[in-house]
């Protein structure tokens, strides 16, 4: 009975990965269109915490990778004599089963961390960087910076710290940001 349920295990993981491997990629043209809402991350890969992209314990291809794991452990150690009754062959296909999905599901962290990486500025970084008037900055308004930040160019809307007007072309120091707005003292 123990050997019918890892096999069962075995080929229920196995099948699940090949229908999606076949709908997923081949059928479905490699797309990811299905998006968790709220999230921004995809369907397949689950939903963490975080608000982006990534991948949960709960996603499908760790659950599946644990009990494909499972059933495969199982088969391989009903057949050591040692080991080969369930109440010893089952609570170590679980653990084979756990650190087999653990594994997988840190690789695939790991690549999506890697994948997810932005080129765009980031923003607590700014503080004393200098930049270039582009728009004018009237009396109490606000004009418009330049600056270069790990080797991209950015424009933002600024403010003069004090109030005072900034003429285009001339070199600012960025003191501090509020939302969107940067502001700058002159150089």
């Amino acid at each position: 009975m123990d050997f019918f349920i890892y096999l069962v295990c075995l080929g229920v993981g196995a099948l699940f990965t090949l229908l999606t491997l076949f709908f997923g990629h081949v059928l479905g043209g490699g797309g990811h269109d299905a998006h968790v809402g709220g999230s921004g991350g995809h369907a397949e890969a689950g939903a963490d915490g975080s608000d982006m992209p990534g991948v949960s314990i709960f996603s499908p291809t760790v659950i599946t990778t644990f009990i494909t794991a499972f059933g495969g452990y199982g088969i391989i150690l009903r057949e050591i004599p040692a080991v080969s009754r369930p109440m010893f062959s089952a609570p170590l296909s679980a653990c084979g089963a756990v650190l087999t999905a653990g594994l997988v599901f840190w690789t695939l962290r790991q690549l999506f961390r890697s994948t997810q990486s932005s080129s765009e500025s980031r923003v607590g970084e700014l503080a004393g960087a200098i930049g270039h008037i582009i728009t004018p900055i009237p009396v109490n308004g606000v004009g418009e910076i330049a600056y270069v930040q790990g080797g991209s160019r950015y424009t933002a809307p600024a403010r003069e710290e004090t109030g005072a007007p900034v003429p285009t072309g001339a070199a600012v120091k960025i003191v501090r940001i509020v939302g969107s707005q940067f502001y700058v003292k002159s150089v």
